[in-house]
């Protein structure tokens, strides 16, 4: 029983050290949710506008992520993401991410942004309900989270750069 309880503290520990990071990986990525179908939104909110190349933006309303517990959650078991949403995750510093889709019910893509708001790689169509870590080369502060295939349907590549509104400064 001792070792029953101390593996479920470590798994406890390694889930609430934040599951965007690979290192922690559960054992299995296809495991059902253990609680309701029912899905909390983030209650911290904010928008984000993407300035593309020729001019052109992208505005998107987001779910801000930006303490431990809502970067590990991110958009797990969600069943489906408006073309016009996201979740943007905000670290206190820059550094290599990586992203893993435990849990995650639908394909998504990531934008891995930088400190003065430049993209600086994209991961497009992540995989669900895989444990595979996703990153790019290059550090980001930022990682904006939308719905597989919105980068390619909106001309989103690295270069591009975001703002965010009344949320944080990009300097």
């Amino acid at each position: 029983m001792l070792k029953r309880c101390a593996g479920l503290q470590l798994l406890a520990l390694l889930l609430a050290q934040g599951c965007a990071d690979a290192k922690c990986a559960p054992e299995r990525p296809d495991a059902a949710p253990a609680q309701s179908t029912e899905v909390a939104m983030l209650s911290q909110r904010g928008k984000v506008t993407l300035h593309l190349r020729g001019g052109r933006e992208e505005r998107l309303e987001v779910e801000i992520a930006s303490d431990d517990p809502s970067r590990s959650r991110g958009l797990m078991f969600r069943t489906a993401l408006p073309e016009t949403a996201g979740m943007i995750f905000v670290f206190p510093d820059e550094s290599l991410r990586s992203f893993w889709m435990k849990n995650t019910l639908i394909p998504l893509d990531m934008l891995f942004i930088d400190a003065k708001g430049v993209v600086v790689g994209v991961v497009e169509n992540a995989e669900p309900r895989t444990l595979t870590s996703r990153s790019v080369e290059g550090d980001s502060k930022y990682v904006l989270e939308v719905g597989g295939g919105w980068c390619s349907r909106h001309g989103v590549a690295a270069g591009d750069t975001m703002s965010l509104e009344g949320m944080y400064d990009l300097r």
